[in-house]
């Protein structure tokens, strides 16, 4: 009678659980956008950027991804794809995602002109974006491992649908700055966010154009023309805006021009190169982890915790009582940081704090802001952190782009956007090791398990 009773009670028990685990799968289904990402990537967390964007959707979307083909590698791609645009509509009720397969519906495949495998259109009413597959993935450093960049496509296609209006601004050329080719990513991120990019040559042009909304002078190794810096000097002081990064160039102590064009914004270039004793990167003292400061354009990154990383930065320094123009420190080094004033110590690799040497802390960056309190210029000490491998490490591009944005005053596209350089990894496995996998966890492990407890109950049966 007393087994009976154990036994009865041990199934009611069970049955106990398992209608309460049912009960709590379906009640945690039924809540819409809660979730836990234990992904060790986070992969299916979208970013800060693409949540805000898919809030303030108010038009419907349609995205329709067309697949084909059948290789392993293929069906990975297609389902990173499939799981990041089914979140996209599971965060959105004005987003629909549809997946074709051209082969079984030619005819779709020929209304949208679609010409190969992988291509994902976006259609806002009459206007569409098209995006490929081999824009997603970037092969990793080792063997089968790769970066998908699907967020920040998928975001960037949604915002030009939402606004397709393009913001004009010009990068000057011709005193050795940073090569097209080594910030083409700082280029392609830029047009992401909707600006449209022309190089300048201003001694050329004799004038700054009338459509340009910014004027970015990246890394010049050479200082600029008199001319020039007073054509500058008369933008900056009317409507247009600057964003000015500099880096550790031979003409550092002579580049007079520049230096009068950091004056009219109220920034001092200090020719000095920052040597950090402090936090550094790989114990470098030159590769320098600044201290965030309070700015709209830093806020996120200190809240998530990401810094920036500045290879070789330059000081500066402002005058805190102009009342005309008003620079804020964004990046600061720590006390225990010197300026660096004699490049040839620089160079032999001798460098040591002594007396013509600037104290810490220095200031990296400034926001810098009118009389009006209205953004007029960015002025950043190191280029070399918008070059391509660079740029992706830590917050770099969220700083760099949080700038352009604050400067431009779209405040909204200051922001968290999604990271890229999170790998994944696939595993290339024998079939003879596959073999082995599969009849050990499949085969062997279940029947070891149901042994062990066939053996348990047939003790307490006996004993």
């Amino acid at each position: 009678m007393n087994k009976w009773i154990r036994g009865t009670n041990a199934t009611i028990i069970s049955i106990a659980v398992i209608g309460i685990f049912i009960i709590v799968t379906l009640f945690l289904n039924s809540m819409k956008g809660i979730q836990w990402d234990l992904s060790a990537n986070k992969k299916y967390s979208l970013s800060e950027q693409t949540i805000s964007v898919l809030k303030k959707l108010d038009k419907d979307i349609k995205i329709t991804m067309f697949t084909g083909g059948g290789s392993t590698d293929e069906g990975i791609m297609y389902r990173d794809v499939r799981d990041l645009l089914n979140e996209y509509k599971k965060r959105s009720g004005k987003i629909t995602f549809e997946e074709i397969d051209p082969n079984r519906d030619p005819a779709k495949a020929q209304e949208y002109k679609i010409d190969q495998a992988g291509t994902i259109i976006f259609e806002m009413g009459d206007k569409q974006k098209k995006v490929y597959s081999y824009e997603l993935f970037m092969a990793g450093q080792s063997q089968g491992a790769y970066s998908f960049m699907g967020e920040s496509k998928f975001t960037q296609s949604i915002m030009g649908l939402i606004s397709d209006v393009k913001h004009p601004i010009y990068f000057l050329t011709g005193h050795n700055e940073l090569p097209a080719a080594q910030i083409s990513m700082f280029r392609t991120y830029l047009e992401g966010e909707n600006y449209s990019i022309t190089d300048l040559n201003l001694y050329k042009e004799g004038k700054v154009p009338d459509d340009a909304e910014a004027i970015f002078i990246l890394g010049p190794q050479t200082d600029l023309d008199p001319k020039e810096t007073a054509l500058l000097k008369e933008y900056v002081q009317g409507k247009g805006k600057l964003f000015i990064s500099l880096g550790y160039s031979k003409e550092l102590q002579n580049t007079k021009n520049l230096d009068e064009l950091l004056t009219a914004v109220n920034v001092k270039n200090e020719k000095a190169v920052v040597v950090e004793t402090g936090r550094t990167l790989y114990n470098n003292p030159l590769t320098i982890v600044p201290n965030i400061q309070f700015h709209t354009i830093t806020n996120d990154l200190a809240d998530q915790n990401r810094v920036v990383v500045l290879p070789v930065a330059i000081a500066f320094s402002t005058d805190s009582g102009n009342a005309n123009w008003k620079a804020n420190s964004l990046l600061k080094s720590s006390d225990k940081a010197y300026g660096e004033t004699d490049m040839n110590q620089l160079t032999s690799n001798a460098s040591k704090q002594d007396a013509a040497d600037l104290k810490g802390p220095l200031d990296m960056a400034y926001a810098v802001m009118d009389k009006d309190n209205k953004p007029k210029a960015v002025v950043i000490g190191n280029a070399q952190f918008l070059q391509n491998q660079i740029i992706t490490e830590q917050g770099n591009r969220d700083f760099a782009l949080n700038s352009v944005n604050w400067m431009q005053e779209q405040t909204e596209q200051v922001t968290i956007r999604p990271r890229e350089e999170a790998a994944l990894q696939q595993a290339f496995i024998m079939p003879n090791k596959a073999n082995m996998i599969f009849y050990g966890t499949v085969v062997i492990f279940p029947l070891a398990i149901l042994a062990l407890g066939g053996a348990i109950w047939w003790r307490r049966r006996k004993g």
